[in-house]
């Protein structure tokens, strides 16, 4: 394509990061997305961005998802063209929306996996005294089941987040948005064991709540690597990573509580629809409430016994 529309291609990833304050890797994947696109309008003849029209675009889409692309994938990739679209619009970039006769393809919605009442518990129970990491380790993972944190932003903690006095961790998370998260008392108990452990060994002026043994922030991929060490310690004879326990504390909480709502806002989800996935997880721990409490399946379900 024309030296102009890569310019506006890394313009746009610009406004990305520090316009809109999106995090690396979802820059990242914006512009992977764009990039092929990119390349597949210059070996098609498209040199510039106001030449691709919805037919070009389908056509794209048909081809990605014949090499192999899913249904998400795919979703995905328009989303992020959508966003370029819509920001070149406003710059003459492109003339007219391209996008606007494209549809995503429909995608069949999984359940995400989850760990019942009896894992979560099993597997953050972790002996403190088996030294400075399990006291670290235990911390987190209560933390994570505690208070629903995605893994980005237990990772990124900072000391001044916590307020154990009175349970509460404020988090940034998706769109560089902030939340104020409650902390259950098991959490509280663990955090602040892992702080009076930490005094000793952290580095002056470490800001970061979860360290390593060289007092550098424990990473991403070092939180993961922990999770997993624990899941098998414990015995758990499934794949268990941040996330996980992140939909163990949507279930529980909504089939404890049954609101919605207040799910949606601890887990800081901008759209209810993307909540609205945990209600149909356990269906049939909703059945068994419903015949247990209400009047008519108590009466069907005694007249059944009967016959």
């Amino acid at each position: 394509m024309t030296p102009g529309a890569d310019d506006a291609r890394r313009r746009f990833l610009d406004h990305l990061a520090f316009e809109r304050r999106l995090s690396p890797r979802t820059v990242a994947s914006y512009g992977r997305d764009l990039a092929a696109l990119a390349e597949w309008c210059e070996a098609g003849g498209i040199g510039a961005w106001a030449d691709l029209d919805g037919l070009a675009l389908t056509r794209y889409l048909a081809v990605r998802h014949g090499g192999g692309l899913g249904p998400r994938s795919l979703a995905r990739a328009l989303a992020a063209i959508r966003a370029f679209v819509r920001w070149g619009l406003k710059r003459e970039v492109f003339l007219r929306d391209p996008t606007a006769s494209v549809r995503p393809p429909k995608m069949r919605r999984t359940l995400p996996a989850t760990l019942d009442v009896d894992e979560a518990s099993h597997l953050v129970e972790i002996d403190p005294g088996e030294g400075l990491e399990a006291c670290r380790d235990r911390a987190i993972l209560e933390l994570f089941y505690s208070s629903g944190l995605r893994l980005a932003e237990l990772a990124a903690l900072d000391l001044i987040d916590l307020d154990l006095a009175e349970g509460l961790v404020q988090v940034t998370g998706k769109g560089d948005k902030s939340r104020i998260v409650p902390v259950g008392s098991k959490a509280r108990e663990a955090l602040a064991a892992w702080l009076k452990a930490r005094r000793p060994v952290a580095a002056e002026g470490e800001v970061a709540v979860f360290v390593t043994r060289r007092v550098t922030r424990l990473s991403r991929r070092g939180i993961e690597a922990r999770i997993a060490h624990w899941a098998r310690r414990r015995g758990l004879d499934r794949r268990v990573y941040p996330h996980l326990l992140r939909h163990a504390f949507a279930t529980h909480m909504l089939e404890s509580s049954g609101d919605l709502r207040a799910v949606q806002e601890l887990l800081g989800h901008a759209s209810l629809s993307t909540t609205q996935v945990y209600t149909h997880l356990d269906f049939q721990h909703l059945a068994r409430t419903y015949d247990k409490a209400h009047p008519r399946a108590q009466r069907r379900r005694r007249g059944d016994d009967e016959d």
